[in-house]
Order: C-alpha cells, then structure tokens, then sequence
C-alpha cells in the first residue's frame, strides 16, 4: 500500500465518521426539540449523570441518538489508529506497530476507564 492511498483511505474514514456523527447527533436534536422544545424544564429534581453504554437504555430515543452521535465521533479517531495498525502490520513496519500500538493502548485505557 502506498502512502498516498493509505492517506486517502484514511480521509475517508475519517470525512465519514465526521459526517455519520454530525447527522446523528443533528437528527436527534432536531427530534429532541421537536419533542419537547416548549416543555419547562423541572429544576427541583436532580438527575445525576449516567455512567457507561448502559445508560443509553434508560434515555429517551433523541437522548440516545444524540449519545450516539457523540460516540461515534470518539470512536473515529480510534479507528483511524486501528487501521493505521493494520495497515503498518501489512507493511512490517515493527517501529510503526510499536507505537501505534501504544497509542490505541492509551485511547482504549482512557475510554474504558471513563466509562466504566
């Protein structure tokens, strides 16, 4: 694979992953405002924060697409890295897999821990 190919393909992935996010999270903001745009919101109760995928069930589905949305632009640069992997796996290019390697380590360390 030449570098010029491997930098268009990872363009790509990158315009889509962008682009899918951006119209999942525009759509469920459309949706949630169309729901419930002229509601009051209820300043007495405190809902707290959900934690991990879990949390997606218990959201409305404009909540959720826009949850959605939101990890799907997270999960684009990560799979930008992946196929950086693979794609310097192919060459046998073990300085490159190295750190690669590290870097797709720290990115799932911090998504991990911040979700669970």
């Amino acid at each position: 694979m030449t570098d010029q190919r491997m930098d268009a393909i990872i363009a790509k992935l990158l315009r889509t992953g962008v682009a899918s996010a951006a119209a999942a999270v525009l759509a469920g903001g459309i949706a949630y405002v169309a729901s419930s745009g002229r509601t009051v919101p209820d300043f007495r109760s405190f809902h707290p924060e959900m934690r991990g995928l879990g949390g997606l069930w218990s959201l409305g589905w404009p909540e959720a697409l826009i949850e959605i949305g939101l990890l799907a632009l997270i999960a684009t640069p990560v799979a930008r890295v992946v196929f950086c992997l693979a794609a310097f796996v192919l060459e046998r290019d073990r300085m490159y897999v190295g750190f690669t390697l590290a870097v797709l380590a720290v990115l799932l360390y911090s998504i991990c821990t911040a979700l669970w």
